[in-house]
Formats: C-alpha cells, structure tokens, sequence
C-alpha cells in the first residue's frame, strides 16, 4: 500500500478508537449533567470557551502556516529542528499568555456567549469557566506538536492521544456520579466540591492529552529545545499568512457567538447550547475518521508538490482525495441520516430528547458531503501559501450563519430553534464551497471538476436505496417507539445495526454500477481489520 494509505489507516483507526472512547465520554458526562437542561448546558457553554479561544489565537495559524512552513523548513541543514523549537517555544509563550487573561475574563466571556441565561445559570457556568479556561495552553501546544509530526510524517501519536484524554475523563465522570448522584439537570444543589470534580476533570484529560504526545516526541526524531531567538526564523512571512487566517477564525468565532447567543434562550426548554454540540460531535464522528484521516496525508502531499510548481500533479492530488473521501462520506451521510434518533439516543436521557436531538443531527448532515470538498480546496489554498483567499469565501459563509440564526430566532419556537441554526449553518456551507471551488479552479485553470462530480452523483445514486433499506429496519423495530430508543445502549446496536445494513446495500450498489472506486476504497478498508497489515 501507499504511504497515504498506510497514513490514511494509522489516523483512521486511531480517529475510530478515539471517538469511540469520545462517545462514551460524552455518554457518561450527560448522564451526569443531563443532555437538555440548564445545568449541561451551562458546563457546555463554560467547555466550549477554550476551544473558542484557542480558535481565535491558534487554529488558523496551525492549520494554514505550520504544515507547509515545516515542510519548506525540513530542506535546512538541520532538518527543521531549530526552526521547530523556535515555533514551539513561541506558541507555548503566547498561548500561556492568553490563557491567563482569558481565565481572569471568565465572567465577561460567559456573558458574551449565553446572554439567555438566567443569572443564576450564567454564575454557574462562570464557576465551570475558570476550571476549563486553563485547557487553552494545553490545547494549543498539543495542535502545534501534532502538527509538527503531521508534516514529518508521523501521523500516530497526533490521533491517539486522546483517547488518554477521553479516559481520564470518563473515570472522573463516574466518580462524580458515585459521589454526587445523576443527571443533575438543575441549577439547585451545586456545591463547590461537585463543580471542581466535574470541570476539573475534563481540563485534567487536556493535560494528559499534551503530555502524552511529548511521550513519543523523541521518538520521532526530533530535540526539542526552548528557544526564544525568533529573529530570522521568518515570522514576517508567518504574520502575513496567519493574518488573514486569524482573521478569518475571528469572523467564524463571532458567527459563533451569534448562535451561541440565539440558542441561550432555549436552555431549558428544547436543544440548545451542549445539545447542539452533541449533535455537532455525531456529526463530526464521519467527518473526522473519514475526512481527516485520508485528507490530511493528501494535504502533506498536496503541500510538497505546490511547492514544488507542480500544479498537474495537484489537480491529480484534489481529484483523486475528493474522489476517495465521497466513497466513504456519501454513505456515512445516508446512514448518520436514518440512523439519527438511536445515534442521538446515545447522548441523551429518553428517547424524547433523542428524537429533539436528531432533527439537529439531520440538519447538520445537509453540509457533510460539501465540508468534505471543502476541505481539500481550502487547504490547497494553504499549500500555496494563500490564506488571504479563504478568508473572503469564509467571510460570506459567516455572515449566512448570521443571517439564518438570526432569521430562525424570529421566526421558529424554542423547540426547533437548535434545527434551524443548524441548517442555516449548513446551507451557508453548501454557498461557501461552490465559491470556493470557483475561485481554486480560476487559480489553477481547471480542477477536472467534472471527473468528481460524476463520481458524487453515482455515489449518491447508489446511497438512496442504501438509505431506504436502512429506514426500513428502523421501522420494522418499532421506530421512535421502539427498542432503539429504549436506552443508550441499545441506541447504540441500533445505530450500528441499520449502518450495517446501509453498507452493505451501498457496497452492492456501487458493484452494480461498476464504480471504479470501490476496489481501491475495499483494500484500504481491509487494512483497518486486526491482523491486517
């Protein structure tokens, strides 16, 4: 197999464990603090802020400057090794620094994000804050390190780490559980002790998250060293490009806030704030096994050849990762789609609230395919080391989310306004990566646009029938009514029982329609079974 392919499986089966291990976290954790409730709701509101704030300070920079700067770097005598401890020491100092004013803001930032809630529900929340706010630092470093052995090629450490982090964490939500009792949905009874365990311990399994990718940083062959001589190590070529990149991250943060803000209200009442991130973590589940463990070997590629001027060969790069990935993301789509109410069942407490749930869920799905294209053209922007382009098509892309949040806060009621923001995201996704793929097709004069898009739709015909049978036995085991939505557990054999269905109807279909695809998508499959290598 390829170099990508032996990637693409390190990270893909890496991703699975560490979202399997993420879903019973998250499991867990609401039977903690309920799945719609004031209480979860504020701990979400207060576990989201570092992730927002790291957003702001790091995402960008991480995700457009480091690859291809380590890459260009790995031609220096050394190898890169100063440059990277240079950037290393860099980051950790400035992220250390916007740790710190952050957690002293906590207060000022959980008003900005959840201005619905009631004062007694934001105090709260302000308490969660300053336990999670300190996750900042450890976040970033781990993004940084992760993706220093990214651009060398060493993909293993990057995805498994948190799965460390997503057991420290279950651990500390039983004991809580133990200790305390659960769901505790309400805002009544929270004692000091109670918020300590639980906010405590999901910026605990952060740490252990960071440390252990450190663990095997040596073993990738790299000294890393503090180093504060950042003269000459070319941060004026980093600003120009984060720059734009932090900017657009900015735009992206305040849509947030937006839909933060619109969904506070609903707190209590229907999904809002920890539901719609559950129902972003299902979402997520495809995107993240499928997208980025094949994508991001192609983007590594994709990086040394628009380096090298080879534009040919990136057009190849972008037909064949597009290609790929809509094999797998067509059919995770169909099967995320009918299976939403047992796989929402899995993080909530009733099936009534699993069915709240999946009409958020659905709405999200409208993107997946789309986000999956995005991905490739955006980062193919970043290996030409332009940022400034993706800030434009991701300034429209915010200001629709905008726009849609606030168009479903005035005219839906609080139990579907979580659906509405949702599917406002995703038609503002569908607009911004057919603006995308237009301008990335104008730069590089042509991208077989054709070749891919034929590949989509025969993917998606064979995907209807898939998803029909898949519909099929959920109502031949009772529906919402039935054994599917009984609990978690069996949310989950639901779930997994109609994506075996879906799969296997899909994987007959593309045999049918001869799909040239399938063959190569099987063998890379099969390197995910144990004993295959």
């Amino acid at each position: 197999m390829s170099g990508i392919g032996r990637a693409s499986v390190i990270i893909g089966a890496g991703t699975i464990v560490s979202r399997l291990t993420g879903f019973l976290r998250t499991a867990v954790l609401v039977s903690a603090v309920g799945a719609i409730g004031q209480a979860s709701d504020a701990f979400g509101v207060a576990n989201q802020l570092p992730n927002n704030i790291y957003a702001i300070v790091a995402t960008g920079l991480v995700a457009a400057v480091i690859v291809p700067q380590i890459v260009r770097a790995g031609a220096d005598p050394d190898g890169g090794q100063a440059f990277i401890s240079k950037l290393v020491t860099l980051g950790t100092v400035a992220l250390l620094a916007v740790t710190i004013v952050s957690t002293l803001c906590a207060p000022l930032l959980v008003a900005l994000y959840a201005d619905g809630f009631s004062a007694e529900q934001q105090a709260l929340a302000t308490a969660f804050a300053y336990w999670c706010l300190p996750q900042i630092v450890f976040y970033g470093v781990y993004a940084i390190l992760g993706e220093i052995l990214n651009a060398r090629r060493v993909y293993g450490p990057y995805t498994w780490a948190p799965i460390a982090n997503n057991l420290v964490s279950i651990v500390g939500f039983l004991v809580f559980i133990a200790l305390f009792g659960g769901p505790r949905e309400t805002l009544d009874g929270w004692t000091p002790e109670m918020i300590t365990l639980l906010a405590g311990t999901a910026t605990f399994g952060i740490v252990v998250q960071c440390l252990v990718l450190l663990v095997f940083w040596r073993r990738a062959g790299l000294r890393l060293h503090a180093d504060f001589r950042w003269r000459g190590m070319g941060l004026r070529l980093i600003g120009r490009l984060a720059g734009w990149t932090f900017l657009m991250v900015v735009v992206g943060q305040l849509a947030g806030i937006v839909q933060s803000r619109v969904l506070s209200p609903a707190s209590g009442v229907g999904p809002a704030n920890f539901a719609t991130a559950n129902a972003w973590l299902l979402f997520m589940l495809p995107y993240s096994i499928i997208v980025l463990s094949i994508g991001t070997p192609y983007f590594t590629q994709l990086s040394e050849h628009a380096k090298a001027g080879r534009d040919d060969e990136v057009r190849g790069d972008i037909v064949r990762s597009i290609r790929t990935l809509g094999l797998f993301v067509v059919v995770a789509t169909a099967a995320l789609a009918v299976a939403a109410a047992p796989a929402s069942r899995m993080l909530t407490n009733s099936a009534e609230d699993a069915v709240a749930a999946a009409w958020v869920l659905v709405a999200f799905l409208v993107s997946l395919v789309p986000l999956a294209v995005l991905f490739v053209v955006q980062r193919t922007f970043y290996a030409y080391d332009d940022t400034r382009t993706p800030f434009f098509f991701m300034l429209v892309q915010s200001v629709l989310v905008v726009v849609t949040a606030l168009i479903a806060s005035a005219l839906l009621p609080l139990e579907w306004l979580a659906a509405g923001v949702a599917l406002g995201q995703s038609l503002a996704g569908i607009i911004q990566v057919v603006i995308a793929t237009w301008l990335l097709e104008r730069r590089l004069g042509g991208l077989r646009i054709g070749t891919w898009l034929t590949a989509l739709a025969r993917f998606t015909i064979a995907a209807i029938p898939a998803a029909g049978a898949g519909w099929l036995v959920f109502l031949l085991n009772g529906g919402v009514d039935g054994w599917m939505l009984a609990d978690k557990w069996w949310g989950a054999l639901g779930a997994g029982l109609i994506a075996v269905v879906v799969l296997a109807v899909y994987l007959g279909m593309l045999a049918l329609l001869r799909a040239p695809e399938l063959t190569p998508a099987l063998a890379l499959a099969r390197r995910l079974l144990p004993g295959r290598r």
